[in-house]
Parts: structure tokens; sequence; C-alpha cells
């Protein structure tokens, strides 16, 4: 047996999974433990979102800006993320989705909807390494819920139709992992009543 605690063993399933979460909640680590032991590829919104960034030579700070004022660089990424969740929503294969809107994209395509959160004094911590500051995170954190809110009539914090809610301040990343490795696991189709339905979203 591994004695490494970050040591993840493979999950035998074809289910498509979105996970979101605001910045510092966790949600890159527990892609990057799925995504090994499930085989599978993601796509993260927020790794698109970074390279427009870099291709213009800007700041995430800045391109932030650039969204607020126009419609074009959200609705670009959204329907990239809405067409990978077409794509895999019929595919029959494991696949894991990550953005703040992945669960409303995906929609009804999805087969577990994640939703990840931590107090916010503990997510600034998180991403003291990144280049965003926490300070950016904040103003990113309400400059977004504002544009899904006029975009798409979105509440970010409706959150009824996620079929898992995790504190991860409340774990370890091996315990979050392994949270979510039961509810794969387990999963039952046979015996699955239905997910809440998820309004449609056009980007």
């Amino acid at each position: 047996m591994s004695t490494d605690p970050t040591a993840v063993g493979e999950i035998d399933t074809t289910l498509f999974i979105t996970v979101s979460g605001p910045p510092g909640c966790g949600a890159t680590t527990l892609c990057n433990q799925l995504a090994d032991a499930m085989g599978c590829p993601y796509v993260s919104g927020g790794d698109i979102f970074r390279e427009i960034a870099e291709d213009q030579d800007m700041a995430l700070s800045q391109l932030t800006a650039q969204a607020d004022s126009s419609e074009k660089i959200d609705r670009a990424i959204d329907q990239r993320l809405q067409q990978i969740a077409e794509k895999w929503g019929t595919a029959n294969k494991p696949f894991i989705l990550e953005s703040r809107l992945a669960g409303w994209l995906a929609g009804e395509r999805a087969d577990l909807r994640i939703w990840l959160d931590a107090p916010e004094d503990v997510r600034a911590d998180r991403i003291e390494d990144r280049v965003e500051t926490e300070a950016e995170m904040r103003v990113r954190e309400v400059s977004e819920a504002g544009r899904y809110q006029s975009y798409y009539q979105i509440d970010i914090d409706e959150r009824e139709f996620y079929d898992l809610s995790i504190n991860t301040a409340r774990w370890s990343k091996r315990g979050v992992f392994e949270l979510v490795r039961t509810a794969l696991e387990e999963y039952d189709a046979e015996i699955d009543e239905g997910a809440f339905s998820t309004p449609a979203v056009d980007p």
C-alpha cells in the first residue's frame, strides 16, 4: 500500500463531471487528482482565460477589466466550454470540466456536478503564491458574479442543482478527493431518481 498521502488509485467510471467554485476553493487540486484516477482529460475555464491574457500580453486584472466592458471575452470562453460539454456529454467516456459556470453550461449533460468552497481567508491564503493577489481575487469574484447575472440571468449563489457541495477547508486535499471518490464509486445509474434541472444557458 502506498504511503504517499497524495497518491490516488484508479476510479473505474465513465461519468462526465463538472467542478465549480471561487478562486482558492481547491478545484485545480481536485481536478488533477480526479483526472489521474479516472485516466481522463479535463478542461479549465480559468486556463482558457489565462491563455487569452498571455496571448494579449495582459495581466489577469487587465483582462478582467476588459471583460467587464465587453461581453465578447466571456461569451467566447463560455461558448467554448459549452461546446466541450456537448461533445463529452454524449461520449460515454470520463471527463472533467472545471469553471465557475461549468455546472450551468454543462446542464443536464453532466452526470455529476460538484461545488467547492472555503472561507474567504482560507482561499486568500491558498492563492498567496499565485500571480493573482488577494485583492484581485475579490474584485474578480464580484466582477464575474455581476457579469453572469447581466449576461445570463445567473445567480452564482444558486446552488441547489449541485450534487455535491464541499467546504474544502474541513478536510485535507486527500480527504476531499476521497469524498468525491466515494460518490463516484457508489453511483448507480439504475437507482438514480434524477438530478435537479438546470436552466438553459445561451452564451
